[in-house]
């Protein structure tokens, strides 16, 4: 395996992901339009600024040289802006990917990574979830992922395109030498959400309910740090160029943390007192959201390596103290 497009590499996951690839030797051709991701944020290969919707645009990268495998990152993940324009989430998430498919037959490209999302499964049935839980999402985001698990079923079985379908928890951390973090607009996510308040960039951070059946009453979510998602990719790509057969894995750690014991390792690892605003429970926000990532780790041999939540918090709080953005010094020393 030698040259991967990563389509939506310059976003959170997408950057630490292609950062990987250049560590271990790969070339990488990164394709996204930045309505989400950084030109800064791309520490290897080459960009092509563009949306995977443009099929002339697609014959042109796809033809340029012989790709092993795409790796798709490129998909809207606001769970609310969902449910308020799902429009823009099924011709996004589903409509655009159908067109990357589309051009990776076309070019002979037989091998898939896709971002999917623990959305897929709706209101959990057991804890923790599995890779075999039903799947119901309850949204207009986990339908769309739900969608395209569902088309890569079907292409694998109709044109022979082997895909793995990755499906992430709550992704959290930043590059442990601040190379890259999170950096959404708005930012929707706890952990740095949290960090931010404890910077003085945020006047508080709220909590929806302290009322759940849990040990402090507060919502229970399995965080998993961004390097090990990018792991897990890698392992995906190794897997499928040894020929194994596609399929949808769970990636999380197993153990989840309540919002009460981020915001309390955010104030240890801050040396900072945080601001909180109590608010009502958010309406379909189940108590305990835990993976079961036992088939990634027996089949693709996945082990998280900084699962510990003071870790997680501690990386994103060494990319926050930076001001969010990438250090231009690392950043050129991580590209030499």
């Amino acid at each position: 395996m030698k040259n991967i497009l990563v389509v939506g590499g310059a976003g959170y996951i997408g950057s630490h992901m292609v950062w990987l690839l250049g560590q271990r030797g790969l070339q990488v051709v990164v394709l996204d339009n930045l309505s989400a991701g950084h030109r800064d944020a791309v520490l290897h290969g080459e960009l092509v600024e563009g949306d995977m919707a443009d099929r002339a645009l697609l014959d042109r990268v796809l033809s340029a040289r012989p790709f092993d495998a795409v790796m798709h990152f490129a998909s809207s993940i606001q769970v609310g802006e969902s449910v308020a324009d799902p429009a823009k989430y099924y011709v996004n998430n589903v409509a655009r990917t159908l067109a990357l498919l589309e051009a990776m037959r076309a070019h002979g490209v037989g091998q898939f990574v896709f971002s999917s999302t623990a959305a897929v499964f709706g209101e959990p049935l057991r804890i923790p979830i599995g890779a075999d839980h039903p799947c119901a999402p309850i949204n207009p985001y986990g339908r769309t992922k739900w969608m395209v698990e569902q088309v890569l079923a079907d292409y694998a079985a109709a044109y022979g395109l082997r895909s793995v379908s990755l499906r992430y928890f709550n992704a959290a951390g930043a590059h442990p030498l601040g190379l890259l973090g999170e950096r959404h607009e708005p930012e929707t996510h706890l952990i740095p959400l949290v960090l931010q308040a404890a910077a003085g960039r945020r006047a508080h951070v709220s909590v929806f309910g302290r009322d759940y059946d849990t040990p402090d009453g507060t919502c229970i979510r399995d965080y998993v740090h961004v390097m090990d998602l990018a792991e897990a990719h890698w392992l995906a790509l190794q897997h499928l160029a040894a020929g194994g057969a596609g399929g949808a894995f769970n990636l999380g750690n197993g153990d989840g943390y309540s919002v009460q014991q981020v915001i309390d390792a955010a104030q240890r690892v801050t040396g900072r007192e945080i601001a909180v605003q109590e608010g009502p429970r958010r309406p379909g926000d189940p108590a305990r959201l835990v993976a079961d990532a036992a088939r990634a780790r027996s089949v693709l041999g996945w082990q998280p390596r900084r699962a510990d939540l003071q870790t997680i918090v501690a990386d994103a709080w060494r990319w926050e103290c930076r001001g969010g953005t990438p250090d231009a010094m690392l950043s050129v020393a991580a590209r030499a």
